[in-house]
């Protein structure tokens, strides 16, 4: 006799593009240098991924492991002389000409993890990652961010052909907002590959407080940002120095210049400007920060400041800075500029206030109006927090990369 399982009929088989979504994707992801602390929106976005991802990164050089932490972490550096000459030979004869420390560690990591994909953080590091990653059979997803997107190919013309060799290879290319995806196309990206993936911050890391401000009290301006010429910190010092005669001020300036000539010079500039409008005595640098006393510092301040500029040599934010979004959930008023996608944070009177680039006048504009109508900025601070929860949530936008990656899947 037969049994009522035999009797039963067979299960039917899913299709595949079905049946891949049941396994966990392992996930590549792609750096040279694990992580610098300006780039913590990487850490975020690798952190934030759903349970069915698991994310392995790989690196050649690593510092503040402290602070960024992962499971699974490769370091080239890391290596005993014996594992690297290991990973270099093992590799060879697959790579060939795209060998390098970096590729020979996707390439080692790729084979024990079995990783599917790999996704590649700033365009230059796609870039020189893409024939390896092909000669893998991996699937490959880059985003670009900024510097990579404007200013390298505006210095050096050799990255158009570069990124065309890159577009051809990769399968999927993110941007983080409308206006840089604009800028990608115009470098040669098929439309057709392009989407954009908004970044998003941890919500349950920053508590929404509402500044308040009294006249005749301090107003504690905050601005932080590297020391870089598109962050147009200049011109925002100036502006603060025109209005500080009828509004004692408190200026705090977070980051620092890196040791690339054109950082220093910017710090020249920017010493010279708090020379130049006699503002020594109302400004505080503090030089780079981690990011919790950067946050306990916004928590102080009534008024964040970021006057974005595309610079002289073409670089430029390429989105938007993320702290515009932490601030913005945090619940302070912002004064920023209408560059690059910094508009689509910061909407101009909704969530704050945007001046045109360089423009000192509307600058100064923009903070007089949040000074003249402090009882307003309850209405405009819960904007910019209602925007950063329904599109900048790092939960959210971690399962909108887990669908990016399963459609690169499947393809």
């Amino acid at each position: 006799m037969l049994t009522s399982a035999a009797c039963e009929a067979p299960a039917p088989r899913k299709p595949p593009a079905e049946a891949a979504r049941d396994r966990p994707l392992n996930v590549i992801v792609n750096l040279r240098t694990w992580l610098p602390i300006t780039q913590n929106w990487v850490f975020t976005q690798a952190a934030c991924l759903p349970a069915n991802v698991v994310p392995h990164v790989t690196c050649v050089d690593a510092r503040n492991l402290d602070r960024f932490a992962m499971p699974r972490f490769h370091a080239f550096s890391q290596l005993s002389r014996a594992a690297r000459l290991a990973a270099l030979l093992e590799s060879a004869p697959i790579l060939r000409g795209s060998l390098s420390r970096n590729t020979a560690l996707i390439a080692r990591v790729a084979k024990r993890s079995r990783a599917e994909l790999v996704h590649s953080h700033f365009g230059f590091t796609g870039y020189h990652s893409a024939r390896a990653i092909k000669r893998l059979g991996l699937k490959h997803v880059v985003t670009f961010y900024g510097v990579d997107m404007s200013a390298m190919p505006a210095s050096d013309p050799r990255w158009l052909d570069r990124y065309r060799m890159l577009f051809e290879l990769a399968d999927r290319v993110l941007c983080e907002g409308p206006h840089m995806a604009e800028r990608v196309a115009d470098l040669g990206c098929p439309r057709d590959r392009l989407r954009v993936h908004r970044l998003g911050v941890r919500l349950d890391a920053l508590p929404f407080r509402p500044r308040t401000w009294r006249r005749g009290e301090p107003l504690r301006v905050l601005i932080a940002a590297s020391f870089r010429e598109k962050k147009g910190i200049p011109y925002g010092l100036e502006a603060l120095a025109r209005l500080r005669a009828r509004t004692p001020m408190e200026i705090t300036i977070i980051g620092d210049a890196s040791d690339h000539p054109s950082s220093q010079a910017e710090k020249l500039r920017i010493l010279a400007t708090v020379a130049k409008c006699s503002l020594a005595s109302s400004v505080r640098f503090m030089g780079y920060q981690s990011w919790q006393l950067l946050m306990d510092e916004a928590y102080r301040h009534h008024v964040f400041l970021a006057p974005s500029v595309t610079a002289s040599d073409g670089d430029s934010e390429g989105g938007a800075p993320v702290v515009l979004i932490e601030m913005a959930a945090t619940g302070i008023p912002i004064v920023s500029s209408m560059h690059a996608d910094i508009p689509a944070i910061v909407e101009h009177g909704v969530g704050g206030w945007l001046a045109a680039e360089r423009d000192v006048d509307a600058l100064t504009a923009c903070l007089q109006r949040l000074i003249d109508a402090p009882e307003q900025w309850p209405v405009l601070v819960q904007a910019a927090r209602q925007r950063v929860e329904r599109e900048f949530n790092a939960e959210t936008q971690g399962r909108a990369l887990a669908e990016v990656y399963e459609s690169v899947r499947e393809t």
